[in-house]
């Protein structure tokens, strides 16, 4: 089988949110062919994506239908003149920022169940609680284990629920009070970030505080950002602060991923209806009017709270919230692919 017959079997497949098949996309890395083997390297970059898996699983598909004699050999990863020349952090592929303008929307339940959820999927995946003031992380994934330290001054993150974690909490007594000002905020997240052995991550979920201050400067001025989760209530005192959170983001040239609507509808287990409590849709209209893709809604559920208290994430159940943290998962994977994908078809196709 030859090159060519390579090429057309693969402009047969459609990428779902390009509106282009994947030759034409410029999605192709690599093409290396025998008479019985084809070895194929996609421009893919959001690990366990949905989207992505569907074209793999397209590619398969075709070659099975079409040359079934051929063996074919598939590796998905972005093309060596995208791969990152960062020096910090080189080894994690994708850095996913979970912000709020305001505290008190869920921010840190999201950003763990996210993760969870992540993992799940099986990504390799690293949740760095940078919520220096309010780390929450550690109980919420029920980890009492703190970071081992090396030789050489490292620290290795625990693990829990196949995710690597590390949080401010790890390093102060439970009950003590982080009184910093800025530049020492700077300082101990530059160190965390640079003393850390997180090894090879498809995925960092970073836990940021509320607001636009110190931390978040800091994060946006070290870190190699892949995007932004905004995570807002239906509430318009929430929705206020939310877009503060946007505009800080687009002021650094950060893609924002999407917004993602928490504690909305509750769904009353006496009467089994459902009530507004923090109002309707304020999330997915922001989402609209901003042009941002909305994640989804995670309804007002008491096991969320008990999953946070409890140190098990609720995205590994089996209920209709589970779903709706395993259907927000999904999407920020695929936006995380889009945004990806799409930086590969401006560079590769005229």
């Amino acid at each position: 089988m030859d090159e060519d017959a390579v090429y057309e079997l693969l402009s047969s497949i459609e990428d779902p949110d390009l509106g282009d098949d994947i030759v034409s996309a410029g999605l192709i890395n690599a093409v290396q062919t025998t008479d019985s083997e084809a070895n194929v390297s996609v421009a893919l970059g959001a690990p366990f994506a949905p989207h992505e898996s569907q074209i793999a699983a397209d590619i398969r598909a075709v070659f099975a239908e079409e040359a079934p004699d051929v063996e074919l050999s598939l590796h998905a990863g972005l093309p060596n003149s995208l791969g990152s020349d960062d020096e910090v952090l080189p080894n994690v592929q994708n850095i996913i920022a979970v912000a709020s303008g305001k505290g008190g929307v869920g921010k840190s339940t999201l950003a763990v169940n996210l993760a969870a959820g992540l993992s799940e999927l099986g990504a390799r995946v690293g949740l760095f609680d940078a919520d220096i003031y309010g780390p929450n992380v550690p109980r919420m994934v029920k980890s009492d284990q703190g970071p081992e330290a090396t030789a050489e001054k490292t620290l290795i993150p625990p693990e829990r629920y196949g995710m690597k974690l590390m949080s401010m909490d790890f390093l102060v007594g439970a009950d003590d009070p982080v009184i910093w000002r800025g530049p020492m905020v700077h300082k101990i997240l530059t160190q965390l970030v640079d003393d850390v052995e997180w090894g090879q991550l498809d995925y960092l979920v970073l836990d940021l505080p509320p607001g636009t201050g110190d931390t978040q400067l800091t994060i946006l001025q070290t870190l190699p950002l892949t995007g932004a989760v905004i995570v807002t209530t239906p509430q318009q005192v929430a929705l206020d602060d939310a877009i503060k959170g946007l505009r800080m983001f687009g002021e650094h040239e950060t893609p924002v991923l999407g917004i993602a609507q928490n504690m909305a509808e509750f769904r009353c287990p006496d009467c089994g209806g459902t009530h507004d409590i923090f109002g309707s849709d304020g999330g997915r209209k922001l989402a609209d009017e901003e042009n941002l893709p909305f994640l989804g809604s995670i309804p007002l559920d008491p096991a969320v709270r008990a999953g946070g208290d409890g140190g098990e994430p609720v995205v590994l159940e089996d209920n209709e919230t589970a779903k709706a943290f395993r259907t927000l998962t999904e999407n920020v994977a695929n936006n995380v692919g889009i945004i990806r994908r799409r930086h590969v078809q401006a560079i590769q196709t005229p």
